[in-house]
């Protein structure tokens, strides 16, 4: 039997495709080595243990955060065999391994973000007191979302819940959070606040909620965000990213809705101290207008008195001067044509005079 004889690229061809057959996905898991970032762009690096190292190649945006030499990853490839620069695996996700890397990749990446500012306290918005509305992503499976939804609706009910329904841990769960992010953020109506929370777990668990895609994606949403991942030693820095921070899924129903119950007693108790604050001011304003009625009539009867007083001073200097009382003395009023007369000039004989007496009139002739 005669040996096949193959083109180089023939034989590429021929590996490529018995690989995507046999091996059309891999994860490798070891110690980072010789990594770097070519054009902002390309990522190339090694994969190695004691006995052996592989090489990969892929791009930045599959990176979870900054990386260096010396870490622990885990990577989801495609086994290839390039035409001009060799084997190689194409990343398709990469993400730390062991608490000890994953910690030391989130330190990495918390510095980074921080001198960008996304973790600024003055970023902060404040969550609606009581939404209307909520986008929750989460896995619809798990107790997080049972835990959150059962404290939610004792609290306060009625309140309209859009689920996203995604992967919250693996190499699958970071595109799937940002995606949910950013599908609420492109509504548009949006809600009146975003919702990112599972329950507690090992660091390689919780890995996603610390990915760079998910904390930009975090920071830069339109909507009011609270992120709760219910672990206790560790922050991730979605949660730092976020608006609001919850320990727990249980922890972010009671901080994102009041207590029905409570917000009730408080409305009672308002509404008594605003009633008894309203029967006080109307006493008191009784008693001010009672006062001012006081006041007022005792003002009003004194200005009557001193105007009686005025009056009845009046009618006694108009008495005092009330010709009548000269007629009723024996005087007498003497009138020519309408016109009284206090003097014999100007008169001659056979003018018509009149003579007003104190009961009476008579007429008169000059002569």
């Amino acid at each position: 039997m005669e040996d096949i004889v193959l083109s180089p690229s023939d034989f590429v061809g021929l590996l490529n495709q018995t690989l995507e057959i046999a091996y059309p996905s891999v994860v490798i898991e070891g110690e980072l080595s010789g990594f770097r970032v070519s054009k902002s762009r390309w990522v190339y690096f090694d994969l190695q243990d004691e006995l052996a190292s592989v090489k990969f190649f892929g791009t930045v945006y599959m990176l979870p955060g900054p990386l260096q030499d010396g870490l622990k990853v885990r990577v989801v490839g495609s086994p290839r065999l390039h035409p001009r620069f060799g084997f190689s695996i194409n990343v398709r996700s990469i993400t730390p391994a062991g608490a000890g890397s994953i910690k030391k990749a989130a330190d990495l990446l918390a510095a980074k973000l921080e001198a960008e500012g996304l973790f600024d306290p003055a970023r902060k918005r404040p969550l609606p007191p009581v939404p209307r509305t909520i986008g929750l992503i989460t896995a619809a499976s798990s107790a997080a979302y049972a835990d959150f939804m059962k404290i939610l609706n004792e609290r306060w009910g009625g309140v309209d819940i859009q689920l996203a329904d995604v992967y919250v841990q693996g190499t699958q769960a970071p595109g799937q959070i940002v995606r949910a992010i950013e599908y609420f953020n492109e509504l548009s109506a949006l809600a009146d606040v975003l919702v990112v929370t599972r329950g507690g777990g090992s660091a390689e668990d919780l890995a996603a909620f610390s990915d760079e895609r998910v904390v930009r994606a975090v920071a830069a949403s339109r909507i009011p965000t609270l992120v709760a991942v219910g672990h206790e030693v560790d922050i991730s820095l979605a949660e730092l990213a976020a608006d609001l921070r919850a320990s727990t899924p249980t922890n972010a129903a009671q901080l994102i809705v009041p207590n029905r119950a409570e917000t009730i007693a408080g409305l009672a108790a308002a509404r008594k101290s605003l009633t008894e604050l309203a029967s006080q001011q109307l006493q008191a304003a009784a008693r001010e207008a009672q006062e001012g009625r006081k006041y007022l009539t005792s003002q009003v009867n004194s200005l009557l008195t001193d105007r009686l007083k005025l009056i009845h001073s009046h009618r006694k200097l108009v008495a005092v001067f009330d010709p009548r009382r000269a007629l009723r003395r024996g005087y007498a009023i003497v009138s020519r044509a309408g016109r009284n007369i206090s003097s014999v000039k100007g008169l001659k004989s056979g003018d018509n005079l009149n003579i007003q007496l104190a009961d009476g009139k008579i007429g008169a002739k000059v002569q």
